[in-house]
């Protein structure tokens, strides 16, 4: 079954929602642990979001560039990898962030 132009602007619209719930998924792993694209990926799919390495990396370098994680390189055998870590200011952003998140929850499930 194909997609129609439709079902292209819905996901599209989506992505927009999500966007700023992927950046707190991984400003969360960074803040936990060192993270890397590949990895970070795969830990998004397994919570069904479908991201693209060209959609990611220009995500991880905007928080990068906003002071919220700090990037180092690390050999992984013959090729470096990029490894992210949550900065003091992306720590006290997710912090910040965790308040709204859950009022919004709140406002969100009590229709249910």
């Amino acid at each position: 079954m194909s997609k129609t132009k439709s079902d292209s602007a819905g996901l599209a619209a989506d992505r927009d929602l999500y966007s700023g719930l992927i950046r707190l998924h991984v400003l969360h792993h960074a803040a936990d642990q060192p993270i890397f694209g590949l990895g970070m990926i795969e830990e998004l799919g397994r919570h069904g979001y479908r991201i693209s390495p060209g959609s990611l990396y220009p995500l991880l370098h905007g928080l990068e560039k906003k002071g919220y994680l700090r990037s180092t390189q690390h050999r992984n055998g013959k090729s470096l990898r990029k490894v992210y870590r949550a900065t003091a200011l992306g720590r006290k952003a997710l912090e910040a962030s965790k308040t709204k998140v859950r009022e919004l929850f709140r406002e969100l499930m009590e229709g249910e």
